[in-house]
């Protein structure tokens, strides 16, 4: 007995040992890795270019417009780069690129620390101004780069690496999102720390070599996952359609003097042909090549936008986008409207850990869900259980404690709030004592009565319902959006996979500026009710798109329960759906 038990002891010790040996944990351990010093420069940036500017939001609206604009306009051209480079190299020249415009911006952002007297006051400013064009530009670099390597590793490489395991992809997925969720709220608070207890320039530096440190590492474990993996030197090509080549070709035998008479081609005179084609061949490669330089980014542009369209995941991806057009979110907008509501930093910061908490759930729930009925009805439990917690919001609105007063225009004081904050401001922007991080300006400006203190509602009822439902909700939409995202890795052609995801991304960015356009319409609290319910409306509407998209796929077979482990027999022969049912 004890042999046997001290076999098994061994036994476990060493799969456990072999685990962190795997292909699986060292693509974890990559994406926790850029993951991390993703999130940290992106909580930085914002935090630096605030400081920069005198406490003002100016520089950072302008970053995240620069950020969400190149991507809308620029995901299917970087899907296309994806899907026409090796693997390999797509990861790697990403992870560069990436990792050195943050170590350069990480420079420039010291550099402007440390001597932004002497920069403001030579050539009367515009020199201060250029260093800050250049760390936006940068930085958007940067943001790009993130783009392209999250779609060759998260969309490609883990397909691969799961082969035709659909159950293993679908753990590696939810796995990734875990990694995604804790390195939300970790990431942000260890740099608030440093910047904090220590000086922006630490702050700067410290992710400068953070950067620096990682790529290097990450670099490796890339080229190890690539050796152990021989699939992903493997790269599907792009389809050429047989019928779109033929008329080419007729042509090409008309061009060359070739004419089909008994049904065989025959050339009149060889010589002559010969040297016509060469004459041919070489202008239309000089004209195919001046075309291309000119027009080739927007024909990528139009054919990934047509590609997308046409595929039979088409409705999934529009539901998952309009997911993106809304306010429910633990942004900087709906933390705004808590501190307009008197919750303070350190109740938000835990409504924030309770939220990572609800979407790491939502990735074992997707798991759960899909092993027992099926990927395509995980995506439509999850969102049914996204919308009947929204339902709180809704609610929120209309209970004691809201806001909401439709007779005052969003606009009006907005001019009086505007001199109060940087009346509030100018003691903050003359004493160096006060950290860069502080609360004066949101907490302070809240009040609404001369002489009192942080705004206090009149009930917490309202505030309490809207923040239960975002982060009940969390739950269905984490499992509703790796339910996409597998559904796009499962149905989209290899050769495709990059520019899909890329015009996908594009799609998440437009709707996530059209949320911000509505803010700034309305950007009162007194309107922050109708938002929450304009919301709730798009991600509804968002929620219907994937029933359109699973009643197509299954018809009446969406509402049936599965006895048994089988494959279901889908209306769409291009779209499956597994359901593995333990017996």
């Amino acid at each position: 007995m004890e042999k046997t038990e001290s076999t098994s002891k061994k036994s476990c010790c060493v799969s456990f040992v072999g685990y962190f040996k795997t292909t699986g944990f060292l693509i974890y351990l990559c994406h926790g890795l850029s993951t991390w010093g993703d999130r940290m420069w992106h909580f930085a940036v914002s935090l630096f270019l605030v400081e920069l500017y005198g406490n003002n939001l100016l520089l950072t609206a302008v970053y995240g417009l620069v950020v969400a604009g190149s991507v809308l306009l620029l995901g299917a051209i970087i899907g296309d780069w994806v899907d026409r480079t090796p693997r390999l190299k797509v990861a790697q020249t990403s992870l560069i690129i990436q990792n050195v415009s943050v170590i350069i911006c990480g420079v420039i952002l010291m550099i402007v620390f440390l001597f932004k007297t002497s920069l403001s006051t030579m050539y009367h400013g515009w020199l201060l101004t250029f260093c800050y064009i250049l760390v936006i530009t940068i930085a958007n670099i940067a943001n790009l780069a993130s783009t392209a390597m999250g779609i060759t590793i998260q969309r490609d490489w883990v397909v691969v690496v799961a082969g035709e395991d659909r159950s293993r992809l679908a753990d590696m997925n939810a796995t990734v999102r875990r990694i995604d969720q804790v390195t939300n709220i970790l990431a942000p608070m260890a740099v608030g720390q440093i910047v904090t207890f220590g000086s922006d320039v630490i702050g700067c530096g410290f992710i400068s070599v953070w950067n620096l440190c990682s790529m290097c590492l990450e670099y490796y474990l890339l080229w190890k996952i690539y050796q152990r993996t021989p699939a992903l030197a493997i790269k599907a090509g792009r389809k050429v359609d047989e019928q779109e080549m033929k008329p080419l070709n007729k042509q090409k035998d008309i061009e060359y003097g070739q004419t089909n008479t008994d049904g065989k081609s025959e050339s009149a005179c060889p010589a002559e042909g010969v040297q016509l084609m060469k004459v041919k061949t070489i202008e239309q490669e000089e004209e195919r090549h001046c075309s291309d330089k000119v027009f080739g980014p927007f024909l990528t542009l139009r054919d990934g936008w047509v590609a997308y369209y046409n595929q039979n995941v088409f409705w999934a991806g529009m539901g998952l986008a309009f997911l993106y057009m809304t306010v429910l979110g633990f942004d900087c907008i709906t933390t705004g409207y808590a501190y307009t509501q008197g919750l303070s930093g350190s109740f938000l910061s835990l409504l924030m850990g309770t939220s990572a908490i609800a979407g790491i759930l939502g990735t074992i729930a997707f798991t759960w869900i899909r092993r027992k009925c099926g990927l395509i009805r995980t995506g439509f439990i999850s969102g049914v259980a996204q919308f009947s917690c929204l339902i709180l919001c809704i609610v929120s609105v209309f209970v004691p404690g809201s806001p909401l007063d439709l007779s005052v225009s969003p606009f009006e004081g907005f001019a009086s709030r505007y001199m109060a904050m940087n009346t509030l401001m100018e003691p903050v922007m003359t004493t160096a004592e006060p950290p860069p991080v502080t609360t004066v300006g949101f907490t302070n400006t809240t009040t609404e009565s001369p002489g009192s203190g942080q705004y206090q509602p009149e009930s917490y009822i309202s505030v309490g319902l809207l923040f239960a439902g975002i982060i009940a909700a969390r739950v269905g939409l984490w499992s509703f959006d790796l339910t996409v995202t597998q559904l796009i890795q499962e149905n989209v052609d290899e050769s495709e996979r990059g520019i899909i995801n890329g015009v996908q991304d594009s799609m998440n960015y437009l709707l996530d500026l059209v949320h911000f356009i509505m803010v700034i319409l309305a950007p009162n609290p007194e309107a922050f009710g109708i938002l929450v319910i304009i919301s709730t409306s798009f991600v509804a509407m968002g929620h219907l798109m994937y029933f359109r998209f699973a009643y197509k796929s299954l018809g009446r077979q969406l509402f049936a329960c599965i006895p048994k482990e089988r494959t279901i027999q889908t209306n769409n022969p291009k779209v499956t759906d597994c359901v593995a049912v333990s017996t």
